[in-house]
């Protein structure tokens, strides 16, 4: 395999801020006049990106090409893992759907043969197109049950021969354990830890410098920086749904949009927009007790419709959405979110990993949904044309394995028009929407639109478009400019020419 210079991005534990550090990295390298990408062998997370060539990579590396100024690719993700129950996921090879499988078969009869495979013709396929690699490493290099057969942390360093930096979090504490704890126990791989990180950091960096020289002195390994606690930079998140990132901003009255929590949620992101709206609080909403009174309602997507909307009954919000429905209540309804907002789901092939094979829906819209053995998975651009929302261009993407059609002797009231198909369905005067483009927020024009009437209902004032490009841009440029201030980027740049054997 070819040498391409680079590094990767490890953590001592799952959100650490692998994810944040790539991503201004990419930006930065970027900057400097690199042709960079980003890599993740192995991602595991419901938050799809669809490329333009109509496949899907994890969301995370998405942003991360963003910000590289690359355009996004299945090589930069080779493989996705798409939770589908606690031990059982959709395996997504080069953007397609391989199969679903259990834990054990993956770990036992995948990962060293078929993984490896994939991932090294990715790496090569990269070592053609680019000048440089960030690559991301995921959970912890020391998790020793799973080190025989890992294809994410230390067997990807050493196939890409790329130098690693371990990433702590020292807001959550413990970081100094976590970091030696971490070289103890990954053993003969040592040798590619080149460098630390402490991430997240608050206070007074000259309280924490006598640490830092006992590291140094204790490890042997320098410390290639330390980054701030960074609340002002708004990039996807990789994973589930992020109270912490949707939090409620004080001393201002705001408008109570509530996104429904469902156990497999899938691409969650369709809601973050919303952070940049000021007069905005969205919040999650659990079982029938949480949900209150709010101004509009979402329903996002999921990996499981079926299993999502037995969980909807046993927790008392399929009839808190159908009393919030009957007084009129504003709801919106994502690709998963959409189906149940239907009449009926049927699954005849298995393939939503349910043990259910048919359910009613909500019976909120006029719509039954099939799964089909195909998944759709495609970008689109068009109109919307349901009322009061026509006329407005969006874009988005869809990723979705159901079929769904207007029930018999129903109006036909779709919500866009995509050129080669309709989608959606708008009831009465946009009270009830459902579609499947993911993203549809990520359209300014028309989530001001939309928020606008959501604000007359609740007696708010109007408010102009937010430009969330623009601020998607600016989180970038602070991320790098965070990382240029911040960490030894000479260091690093040393370190990346050198392949590690």
């Amino acid at each position: 395999m070819k040498h391409l210079p680079g590094l990767m991005i490890q953590g001592t534990c799952s959100d650490a801020g692998k994810s944040f550090i790539v991503t201004g990295l990419c930006r930065l390298f970027s900057d400097m006049g690199y042709r960079v990408a980003p890599f993740k062998s192995q991602n595991m997370s419901n938050n799809s990106y669809v490329t333009p060539d109509c496949k899907e990579i994890g969301r995370a590396q998405g942003a991360q090409a963003e910000a590289a100024r690359a355009i996004p690719s299945v090589y930069m993700n080779p493989i996705l893992l798409k939770p589908m129950m606690d031990t059982r996921s959709e395996v997504v090879l080069l953007g397609e759907v391989f199969r679903p499988m259990d834990g054990w078969e993956y770990h036992r009869g995948f990962t060293m043969e078929k993984g490896l495979q994939v991932i090294t013709t990715a790496l090569d396929h990269l070592a053609t197109q680019y000048d440089t690699l960030v690559i991301e490493g995921a959970g912890s290099p020391a998790e020793v049950n799973l080190n025989d057969r890992e294809i994410v942390n230390m067997r990807v360093a050493r196939l890409a021969r790329v130098p690693v930096i371990l990433i702590a979090d020292i807001d959550r504490g413990g970081s100094f354990a976590s970091l030696v704890g971490t070289l103890e126990l990954v053993g003969e791989y040592r040798r590619y830890i080149k460098g630390v990180i402490f991430n997240k950091f608050r206070g007074d960096i000259s309280l924490l410098q006598d640490g830092l020289d006992w590291f140094e002195e204790y490890t042997g390994i320098p410390v290639i920086g330390v980054m701030p606690y960074l609340d002002d930079v708004l990039i996807e998140t990789e994973d589930a749904q992020s109270p912490q990132r949707l939090a409620k901003r004080s001393g201002l009255e705001l408008l109570d949009i509530a996104v429904i929590a469902l156990r497999r949620v899938s691409n969650n992101t369709d809601v973050e927009p919303f952070i940049h709206e000021l007069d905005v609080n969205v919040r999650i909403v659990r079982n029938a007790g949480e949900f209150g009174n709010p101004d509009a309602v979402i329903i996002p997507g999921t990996k499981s419709t079926l299993g999502d909307l037995e969980y909807l009954r046993t927790s008392g919000l399929d009839n808190a959405l159908a009393d919030y429905a009957g007084g009129g209540g504003i709801i919106f309804g994502i690709c998963g979110g959409y189906q149940i907002l239907g009449k009926s789901i049927d699954d005849p092939f298995g393939v939503d990993g349910s043990s259910d094979r048919s359910s009613l829906g909500l019976g909120l819209l006029p719509i039954a949904t099939t799964f089909e053995q195909d998944k759709s998975v495609k970008q689109g651009t068009g109109r919307t044309v349901g009322s009061p929302f026509g006329g407005i261009s969006v874009k988005g993407y869809e990723i979705h394995l159901g079929c769904t059609v207007v029930v018999p002797n129903a109006a036909e009231k779709p919500f866009i028009d995509l050129g080669s198909h309709s989608d959606g369905y708008v009831l009465g005067d946009g009270q009830i929407i459902g579609t499947y483009v993911h993203g549809i927020f990520d359209n300014d024009s028309f989530r001001s639109a939309w928020l606008n009437r959501v604000r007359e209902r609740a007696s708010f004032p109007i408010r102009a478009p937010v430009n969330t490009s623009a601020v998607k841009e600016k989180s970038f440029d602070r991320l790098a400019q965070a990382c240029r201030d911040n960490l030894d980027i000479e260091k690093l740049l040393e370190l990346m020419v050198v392949p590690v054997d």
